[in-house]
């Protein structure tokens, strides 16, 4: 069974970076244009890629801590999903890769709440009964 780990941990990993992609995309294309200009679901379309890349790519290594139950547990889940707060907030205000083309307070708050969500469902799956008695 432990063989199959590390497959487990690639192929959960393989599907949110999938459905980050797909989440985007769907954003972009489509949510994005129906929002109306300076309006509330404006700052929502424009900030949800922010909120959904700090979430799921939080979530990649939780993946793993969930799985492999190392020491630390709850540590590496923390820091993990603080790590990746703080890359986001960085390349808000100072661009690096290119995703960000100007400064935006949502796109931060949005990163923050991300990974803030994140760690919360690392709590909700550390105290599920399907992991503490899997079959």
């Amino acid at each position: 069974m432990k063989s199959k780990t590390p497959l487990k941990i690639v192929g959960i990993n393989l599907i949110l970076f999938g459905l980050l992609f797909g989440l985007v995309s769907f954003n972009k294309e489509f949510l994005r244009p129906l929002s109306t200009p300076n309006s509330l679901s404006s700052i929502f379309t424009g900030s949800f890629p922010n909120f959904i890349a700090a979430y799921l790519i939080s979530l990649a290594p939780i993946n793993a801590v969930i799985i492999r139950k190392p020491e630390k547990s709850q540590a590496m889940a923390y820091l993990s999903a603080i790590i990746v707060f703080l890359v986001l907030a960085i390349e808000e205000v100072k661009p690096m890769w290119g995703a960000s083309t100007h400064f935006d307070t949502y796109d931060i708050v949005a990163s923050a709440l991300g990974s803030a969500m994140a760690i919360l469902t690392y709590e909700l799956l550390k105290n599920a009964k399907v992991f503490k008695n899997p079959i």
